[in-house]
């Protein structure tokens, strides 16, 4: 069932405690048709209720209380990887690259030029919703994985391996033609038709294994 519309318009959520920023950023990026959303604090932003959406986040450097780059860090700790994109209204050069070294997508220094914020904010969204729709698909592969039974599981991980169905019996301890019966329902469990498929599915899962 697909999300309604407005779940998956993407958002920007803006934080800086200046009120006319905000207001000018909010006027600016809504003209393109974004959803934003305003905050004056970190602290606001976390006591608020967070929208499951492709998107962004422009973070004012210096900030009252939890500093942005302080909450960059939060951010990295705890695994949330929405793109941010900091604003700052001091061209200081350290600061710039201790916020890209942890991750930052973008550092712009204000006064910002409405075409350059439009541009970074494009380009991280497009980011967010890439990593999205891979995390969506590594997750159907897991539950796909999940639902093979423990010995559909020790064949596949076999077959990747580069073992034949004869060399796989003989490790498991099974029929060739039982092989043979696993091999064609663990590749229908796993929505593939070939092996290089299968191979690259157990790539992105981390079961390939080196065989000595």
């Amino acid at each position: 069932m697909k999300a309604p519309h407005n779940e998956s318009k993407p958002i920007v959520v803006v934080i800086d405690d200046d009120q006319f920023v905000r207001e000018a950023l909010d006027s600016l990026l809504r003209s393109v048709g974004l959803r934003v959303e305003l905050f004056a604090s970190v602290q606001e932003y976390l006591n608020s209720a967070r929208q499951d959406a492709p998107g962004c986040i422009v973070l004012d450097v210096r900030l009252p209380g939890r500093s942005g780059l302080d909450f960059q860090n939060d951010l990295v700790k705890a695994d949330q990887r929405m793109p941010v994109i900091f604003i700052s209204g001091h061209a200081d050069v350290p600061m710039s690259v201790r916020a890209m070294k942890a991750g930052a997508f973008e550092f712009l220094t204000k006064p910002v030029r409405q075409q350059d914020l439009l541009d970074a904010v494009q380009n991280a969204i497009e980011h967010d919703r890439a990593r999205r729709g891979e995390e969506h698909a590594l997750a159907r592969l897991r539950t796909d994985f999940e639902s093979l039974t423990p010995r559909e599981r020790q064949v596949m991980e076999s077959v990747v391996a580069g073992l034949l169905n004869k060399q796989i019996a003989l490790e498991v301890g099974i029929a060739e033609a039982t092989v043979k019966h696993h091999r064609a329902q663990l590749m229908r469990k796993m929505r593939v038709e070939s092996l290089a498929e299968l191979v690259t599915i157990a790539e992105r899962l981390g079961l390939l294994r080196t065989r000595s």
